[in-house]
């Protein structure tokens, strides 16, 4: 009962339907679409609930976030 491997295990989080580096539109607020890139999962939603979301970069300004994983598609690099 004192083993602390009885409360410890692995977790891993995969990335799904996308992989890291992988082309991406993403929809903007406005309903236009922008390129990004997919960088991983955010692991927000899967600790604390909500929605599930995903990081991606926009190579045009050198920046990120993290976006709503309904607003991704894939496309062609």
């Amino acid at each position: 009962m004192g083993s602390v491997g009885a409360y410890a295990w692995s977790m891993a989080i995969g990335d799904g339907a996308f992989h890291k580096g992988q082309p991406i539109w993403v929809r903007q607020a406005d309903g236009s679409a922008r390129e990004g890139v997919y960088v991983g999962e955010g692991e927000t939603s899967a600790w604390f609930g909500g929605p599930p979301t995903v990081y991606v970069v926009y190579p045009d300004s050198e920046s990120g976030e993290a976006v709503a994983f309904d607003r991704i598609t894939a496309r062609d690099g």
